[in-house]
């Protein structure tokens, strides 16, 4: 029962801030964005994979909620509309830069012989380190699919790719990491 009283109360709040922000309150606007700032700034982190456009990102990102606050119905998640805009412009940012993504129908992956993946140390600092090494598409998609729970559909549609595209780019980015953190293993 006491979490559903903070549950409201935390939705009143964040309508009460909401409500300010629209009538122009820039304390407000500063209360928001101390809120949603540090999640934010990790989907852009995490997609970007440079503090630098991390940064930036995230900047851009909040002047388009600024600017666009007032079109926020009342019923909808703050939340999921601001990481909806912060993961635009993450896509945006990696347009840019041009980042590929591969066009593959099918694909068959052929298991390794041998591979005992009880042996690997799968910490959490092992698989951070195999995602920020793999390649800015592989790196988007699994990104989008694992952190963000957008579905292969979504995903195609927000890269303008087709879904067989995002899913072969998913099933490589998560053999690729599995392939770092053996490497990671053997090096040790």
């Amino acid at each position: 029962m006491k979490a559903s009283a903070t549950n409201l109360n935390q939705t009143q709040i964040a309508e009460n801030v909401i409500d300010r922000c629209k009538k122009g309150d820039v304390r407000a606007f500063h209360d928001l964005y101390n809120a949603y700032a540090a999640a934010m700034y990790n989907i852009c982190l995490r997609m970007t994979n440079n503090v630098s456009d991390a940064e930036d990102t995230l900047q851009e990102a909040f002047i388009q909620v600024h600017k666009h606050i007032g079109k926020l119905e009342r019923d909808a998640s703050v939340s999921a509309w601001i990481k909806r805009i912060v993961v635009n412009h993450c896509l945006n940012t990696l347009r840019k830069k041009k980042v590929y993504f591969e066009d593959v129908e099918e694909v068959e992956v052929m298991a390794e012989d041998g591979i005992d993946e009880a042996q690997f140390s799968w910490t959490v600092a092992a698989v951070k380190s195999a995602i920020h090494g793999l390649p800015h598409g592989y790196r988007t998609v699994l990104n989008l699919y694992l952190f963000e729970s957008y579905s292969h559909r979504e995903i195609a549609e927000m890269l303008g790719i087709t879904e067989s595209t995002v899913k072969t780019q998913y099933m490589r980015a998560k053999e690729k990491v599995r392939q770092i953190v053996k490497q990671q293993n053997v090096t040790r």
